[in-house]
């Protein structure tokens, strides 16, 4: 399989294309604001990004968030069974609650747990993805280890008047979708009102293992393992004449999911957020933002129709920030964030709430050619008391559009509830707080047609937190993550191709029985490549997504082996604002797991009818 994936990645490189992101920065040069807090377009940011539009999302044809994401630069999932199924991401090889996410600003995420709950984003409601890889503790605070991603929710133009959308999907193993929406605006404000839902009929989650239920899932239910989810989102804005700004948003997604397990099997979901800021500029060189935000989460899990229990989660968080110029090209940014973690529960935790309160500063520059940002965070856990961070990067443009970066930054991550205070025996009172420092170098060059950016890192951590054999939290006192990632972008002759490629290092260097492991569950190499091509109103593409293989314990006793799928797609414009889709996922039915003993969709076929008149 390696030779195969490099030798498939060396071919890509050659003739292929880098995608979403930078790839579009010389036709487009998007804004991004996820990487500094501040607007910055992709040409000038001193870090690795990556942005999705809604384009891009209509393009690909994607049934949720992993399957949008899957093989971008330093991406990995492990999915415990097809759609609806728990999903956890590693970025940049890091631990799944090490990288943040937010949705329109808003903090993400299972204060339970400390997981964003992928397969639960209704991907008919977004506008927008940005994902900054590398740590950004320094701005955001804890958590942020392996990156950032920002989720944005479908907003309305300001074109003037109102404008529907309208989106139905069907497929196989009776896989129905709907999204409506309406949105508009004027000069002054703006507004989208979206509703959707998708049922999936699923597959079986889990294979018996090794002809013992002691294997895979614990118990052998070999059914059909469905998933259910309605969404509504909501938001607007006005913006006054002298550039006040105000802003609202509000997410609510409800799911159920069938699984299979011993004294569980179905789990009912709420995940929620709302948020509102508030920017003016007191004077021409100063902007100040305060913002507001909430994000709510419920699982209550049943076994078969019997209630076994319950948790829930909030997070309250606020934050006030100023932008002050103080010189041409300079930037000073002061702020404090503050948020405020809460569980509820039908079984005891020993601790149920904590809070945190963030100071930082942050410095960017441009004289001449080069390009700097500075840094630093101190927070306050009420918890795990003061932690610092910091981070530093440097940016040069050569002549021709080539570009170097370096910059090396430090992150921690506080232990959650779940690690800390799981019932049954199954947290660990005991646990220090993670923190971790990265290094990392970049070459870019962007020119007409074509560009192509290689970035390599190292991520040193001490005190991963990770799960032993009785799968009882425990801190490793020190691992390293090694790691390069390419992308490639062109178009040529028509066609538009994007590549993109990922080796992986991620090591246990603690000293004891399983130091030089590979950490579970991460990809070590993976690659994608996607080529579409537009004839008038019809369009076709392909995706070809690759990984190596990933071991599921600390001990590496349980191999994954490496896979590969080919997804096929069209599309056809037969009216100025009707679209019809079609997608042949996994085209080649190729059996893999990103989860010991969980299984993944084989085949599958999607027809979408998308109205859109506001398409051009």
């Amino acid at each position: 399989m390696k030779k195969t994936l490099l030798g498939t990645v060396l071919l890509a490189c050659a003739t292929g294309a880098g995608a979403t992101g930078q790839d579009h920065a010389t036709a487009l040069e998007p804004v991004i604001v996820t990487a500094t807090r501040t607007p910055v377009s992709i040409g000038d940011a001193l870090s690795s990004v990556s942005v999705i539009s809604r384009a891009d999302i209509e393009r690909l044809q994607p049934v949720s968030v992993a399957d949008l994401l899957t093989g971008l630069p330093g991406v990995s999932f492990a999915n415990a069974g097809g759609y609806g199924q728990q999903t956890s991401l590693f970025l940049r090889g890091t631990n799944s609650s090490h990288t943040l996410v937010l949705i329109d600003g808003v903090r993400i995420g299972s204060v339970a747990s400390g997981l964003a709950a992928f397969e639960q984003l209704p991907v008919e409601q977004i506008e927008r993805i940005e994902i900054v890889r590398g740590p950004r503790s320094s701005l955001y605070g804890a958590d942020a280890i392996g990156g950032v991603i920002q989720i944005f929710t479908r907003r309305g133009t300001r074109d003037g008047g109102a404008e529907p959308s309208l989106a139905l999907t069907g497929g196989s193993r009776h896989l129905l979708r709907g999204q409506a929406g309406l949105s508009g605006g004027d000069e002054h404000a703006w507004y989208n009102a979206s509703v959707g839902g998708q049922y999936a009929g699923g597959i079986n989650a889990c294979r018996l293992g090794a002809g013992t239920v002691f294997a895979g899932c614990f118990t052998d239910e070999p059914d059909r393992d469905a998933s259910r989810n309605r969404n509504l989102a909501l938001n607007g804005g006005y913006r006054w004449d002298n550039g006040a700004q105000l802003t609202a948003n509000w997410l609510r997604s409800l799911g159920e999911v069938h699984f299979d397990g011993s004294y569980q099997n179905r789990s009912r979901t709420v995940q929620q957020t709302a948020g509102a800021a508030f920017s003016v500029n007191p004077l021409q060189a100063w902007k100040s933002t305060l913002s507001a935000g909430q994000n709510l989460d419920r699982y209550d899990n049943y076994e078969n129709a019997n209630f076994v229990g319950y948790i829930a989660s909030r997070r309250n968080q606020a934050s006030w920030q100023n932008d002050i110029t103080v010189a041409a090209n300079q930037l000073l940014t002061l702020g404090v964030d503050w948020q405020g973690e809460k569980i509820e529960s039908d079984t005891g935790f020993l601790a149920t709430r904590r809070h945190d309160t963030g100071t930082f500063a942050q410095y960017q520059a441009t004289f001449g050619r080069d390009e700097f940002a500075l840094s630093a965070r101190r927070d306050h856990n009420s918890q795990y008391g003061n932690h610092a961070t910091g981070a530093l990067a440097w940016g040069h443009h050569f002549d021709d559009g080539l570009k170097f970066t370096a910059s090396y930054g430090s992150a921690f991550h506080a232990p959650t509830f779940n690690d800390l205070y799981f019932p049954y025996g199954s947290g660990n009172p005991h646990l220090k707080p993670e923190s971790a420092r990265s290094a990392e170098l970049g070459l870019s060059r962007q020119r007409e047609g074509w560009n192509w950016a290689l970035n390599a890192y190292q991520t040193r951590i001490e005190q991963l937190i990770a799960l032993n054999s009785q799968f009882v939290p425990g801190n490793i006192s020190k691992a390293r993550i090694r790691g390069v990632e390419g992308q490639f972008g062109a178009r040529l002759g028509g066609w538009q191709l994007q590549s993109y490629l990922t080796w992986l290092q991620p090591r246990n260097e603690d000293g004891g029985p399983n130091d030089g492991n590979v950490l579970p569950r991460r990809a070590t190499q993976t690659a994608r490549l996607d080529l579409d091509r537009s004839y008038g109103a019809f369009g076709i593409g392909a995706t070809f997504n690759a990984a190596g293989h990933r071991y599921d314990d600390a001990a590496n006793t349980h191999r994954l082996g490496g896979y590969a799928t080919t997804d096929l797609r069209a599309s056809w414009q037969f009216d100025r604002a009707w679209q019809l889709e079609a997608r042949l996922a996994n085209a080649f039915d190729r059996r893999y797991e990103t989860v010991w003993y969980f299984n993944q969709p084989g085949r599958e076929l999607l027809l979408t009818l998308r109205y859109r008149p506001g398409a051009r």
